[in-house]
């Protein structure tokens, strides 16, 4: 008998007090990591459009170097979906290439992220 109330006086374990006061440190910690993680969601999805940019720009200049050498202007629906064929990129929308003799100068679409990427002739950007 006296052997089973020790067993009971020895239980080891947390109070609830112990328990709620460690939820509330977790709850205050995610209330600080969430807003940062959202902005590096942001920021990834950015260089994620601007990576989609740059395959596009190789996808382009490769389509005008091999099949359009003397093209001068905006690029017509079907050479644009060679571009984006051969970029092999889902999602991507309103694609408009410009070409200069034999090189892309400019382009602007939409990412598959909803960015509006641009190339100027020199920098790709996503907005």
């Amino acid at each position: 008998m006296e052997m089973a109330l020790n067993v009971r006086r020895n239980k080891k374990g947390f109070t609830l007090v112990e328990v709620i006061v460690v939820l509330v440190i977790l709850a205050i910690l995610a209330a600080i990591l969430v807003p940062s993680m959202v902005g590096w969601i942001d920021k990834a999805q950015k260089k994620t459009a601007v990576v989609e940019g740059r395959t596009i720009l190789v996808a382009a200049q490769t389509i005008v170097s091999e099949n359009y050498p003397m093209a001068d202007g905006a690029m017509a629906e079907p050479q644009v979906k060679e571009v984006t064929d051969l970029a092999q990129l889902d999602g991507i929308s309103d694609v408009e290439i410009t070409v200069t003799g034999n090189k892309v100068t400019a382009f602007t679409f939409t990412s598959s992220e909803s960015f509006t990427v641009t190339y100027d002739g020199s920098t790709i950007t996503a907005e």
